[in-house]
């Protein structure tokens, strides 16, 4: 009988110990994921700032993109590495409405900033005798008021409407906290919500997706039209690694989005593409944007070189 006892205490903490050593091995993998997406948006950030010869319009709207990157994952790692260290199922409401706000700013934020890059690059290749006219810091300043200030604008309203609104669940079925899963946990009409919800997603598809599909037109037009092979190779390289990198980010956030008005989309496929969503772009568009632009790379390596070798 004590035999058979101590055996099932064995094997519960057999269990018990492969339980926390997956959930540790996780937790472990989240701190080195979002090490890597600090470190690697700290430097592409860093780099940019310190160099002034990246002080160019191009640059300094690249420089958005890393900081908002660093706010979309700040909004998703801690939280999700506590889960995982201290298994815990909890979370306080403002904690939750915080995490949700600040995720969105990043998901909208990713999009107008590229949008922004793309008719930087448009002007660049296209009028590029008018570039430095039409891109100067006064123009460069009002399209980057105009990106975040657009951005924090239609996510106040959005979670103004949502926090207007009774709660009757507390039970979350998605990793993260976003807007539609706290929908879910009301327990009152949502029409508004949804309406604005949807029109805010629609408006923002068309007039992005609009402006970067006409900039990349003319940006091959004018590229094919160019008779040096050099300056279109290079063209057409900037803007297929921004166009990558768009899409990317939009079949993921948009098939997130629409999986929530689908009752037969798993739930676990929907999990995967909302966190792959929060953690591709962040690990991609340093590497992408820092190793495949030359003049950044240079930099980077430059500043290496003198930390390691101050002398």
């Amino acid at each position: 009988m004590i035999f058979i006892r101590c055996e099932l205490f064995i094997i519960v903490l057999y269990l018990i110990g492969r339980h926390i050593a997956t959930y540790l091995s996780y937790a472990i993998f989240a701190i080195l994921g979002y090490f890597l997406i600090v470190f690697c948006n700290l430097v592409l950030l860093t780099t940019i700032i310190m160099n002034k010869s990246l002080h160019e319009p191009m640059y300094i709207l690249l420089l958005n993109l890393p900081i908002n990157d660093l706010i979309g994952s700040t909004a998703l790692f801690p939280h999700i590495i506590k889960e995982l260290l201290w298994d815990t199922r909890t979370m306080p409401f403002s904690t939750c409405v915080t995490q949700a706000f600040f995720i969105h700013i990043y998901a909208t934020g990713a999009v107008f900033i590229l949008t922004a890059m793309a008719y930087d690059r448009y002007v660049a290749i296209c009028r590029p005798m008018r570039y430095n006219t039409i891109m100067n810091n006064s123009h460069l300043m009002k399209i980057i008021s105009l990106v975040w200030l657009s951005n924090i604008f239609m996510i106040a309203v959005l979670f103004i409407l949502l926090l207007r609104l009774p709660r009757c669940r507390s039970l979350l079925t998605h990793t993260y906290c976003d807007n539609p899963s706290l929908l879910q946990l009301v327990c009152a009409n949502t029409s508004i919500n949804n309406i604005y919800g949807l029109m805010t997603v629609a408006v923002t598809q068309v007039v992005n997706v609009g402006l970067i599909g006409f900039t990349y037109i003319q940006i091959l037009i004018a590229c094919f039209r160019n008779k040096s092979s050099d300056t279109r190779s290079k063209a057409l390289q900037t803007c297929a690694t921004h166009l990558i990198v768009f899409l990317i980010f939009e079949c993921l956030g948009l098939f997130t989005i629409t999986s929530y008005r689908l009752a037969d989309i798993s739930p676990h496929l929907r999990q995967f593409s909302g966190v792959a969503a929060m953690i591709l772009p962040p690990t991609l568009n340093p590497i992408i944007y820092g190793l495949k632009t030359k003049e950044i790379r240079t930099k980077a390596l430059k500043f290496f070189h003198r930390i390691v070798h101050p002398s």
